[in-house]
């Protein structure tokens, strides 16, 4: 299922790209029904980062999981001088089953900044994997509206 996303930001893009590449950002941000993110990887292009699921899950989902914990890794990686780049995700158990990618920009626009992400989210799984997708898109694109939020007040702190 495709997806989009447009946040903008009282900042240069430069500046708004050092914070969302920052692990001490992500790890002390709290995004609706997911633990703190364990970083597995951060340097100037970006993160990689594992998180767990710690809301309640659907019937058809705890199903497929068993006993496993739902688990992912989130990879952001952004070239230092566009400022474009790819967000990719991928279930850690099964990544065939449940990933996405999108390409993420951040431009100045006015003043500020806008990041834009356009991606696709993917569910494979027989008979139920596109209502599947039309349930989990909903989250993760709240989770990417908290993200900027948190992106703009850090901004405002600095």
């Amino acid at each position: 299922m495709d997806f989009r996303a447009e946040h903008r930001f009282a900042a240069a893009p430069i500046v708004v790209a050092a914070v969302l590449r920052d692990p001490a950002f992500h790890t002390a941000l709290d995004l609706p029904d997911l633990g703190r993110p364990e970083v597995l990887a951060a340097d100037e292009h970006g993160l990689r980062l594992r998180y767990a699921w710690t809301g309640d899950l659907d019937p058809i989902a705890r199903r497929l999981l068993g006993d496993r914990p739902l688990t992912w890794i989130q990879e952001m990686r952004l070239d230092p001088e566009t400022l474009a780049g790819t967000l990719t995700f991928a279930a850690e158990a099964d990544p065939d089953r449940l990933n996405g990618d999108a390409r993420v920009a951040i431009t100045a626009e006015g003043t500020g900044a806008v990041r834009r992400i356009t991606g696709r989210l993917r569910v494979r799984v027989p008979l139920v994997g596109s209502a599947a997708e039309r349930r989990i898109l909903p989250g993760l694109l709240r989770r990417l509206d908290v993200e900027a939020a948190a992106v703009s007040a850090r901004l405002a702190d600095d």
